[in-house]
């Protein structure tokens, strides 16, 4: 359509952009924000491997091949890492996840440099990044059953894990739903449902409120 291949599927990228710039400006600039201290760079990180996630996934399905999807991969990555360390911090311990942080995030770029190093051998092991990102979306659930918040709401990441687990039935229904209406696939659904969750991360981060007056110090661990 207009001259794009895969039309859909490329353009649907549009609203992780739209929305990962938001969640960057909303935690860099307000003063506001009930986030913990030593938090605030995973959100940095969170919402800028959002944003980059718009970039690399257009590219990949303006030309779908394995040097692009290594650009598609890579952001993703970004943006589970830090979003984990968020949820330990939030719940289990400040301390241990500013210290998990630089670690994860690193794993999760080498999962796919793996994968693309043993893609050029003809191996393509794609084990370790299907541990970086699924692994999280297991643990996280846990984590928020078992602890408790440093906040007065956790609504929205239980909303956010049904938006990421409906988004891949979507991506499961790819042709179903596309041989349905010959439009739109699966695949440009998730995105969209996909690129929901950062509006979700957003909107709650701006309403909660810390359950004691005022955050707790950098050191102090929250459980």
């Amino acid at each position: 359509m207009l001259g794009i291949p895969n039309f859909w599927n490329v353009t649907s990228n549009a609203l992780f952009l739209v929305f990962g710039l938001a969640g960057l400006r909303l935690v860099l600039t307000s003063g506001e924000l009930a986030i913990l201290p030593d938090s605030k760079a995973a959100y940095v990180i969170l919402f800028i491997g959002i944003t980059l996630t718009a970039l690399g996934s257009g590219w990949f399905h303006l030309a779908p091949r394995n040097d692009t999807l290594y650009w598609d991969r890579l952001p993703m990555t970004i943006a589970f890492m830090p979003l984990f360390t968020v949820i330990i911090g939030e719940h289990v311990s400040e301390r241990l996840a500013s210290l998990l942080l630089w670690p994860l995030l690193l794993t999760g770029i080498f999962s796919v440099l793996w994968w693309d190093h043993t893609e050029s051998i003809g191996a393509g092991d794609l084990r370790l990044y299907g541990l970086v990102q699924f692994l999280p979306m297991l643990l996280i659930p846990a984590i928020l059953l078992m602890y408790r918040s440093a906040f007065d709401s956790i609504r929205f990441f239980w909303v956010a894990i049904g938006l990421y687990g409906l988004a891949k039935i979507f991506e499961q229904l790819d042709e179903v739903i596309f041989s349905a209406g010959g439009i739109i696939s699966g695949h440009s659904i998730k995105h969209i449902v996909a690129s929901l969750v950062p509006l979700v991360l957003i909107n709650g981060i701006r309403r909660r409120r810390y359950r004691d007056v005022g955050p707790p110090p950098a050191s102090q661990t929250t459980s």
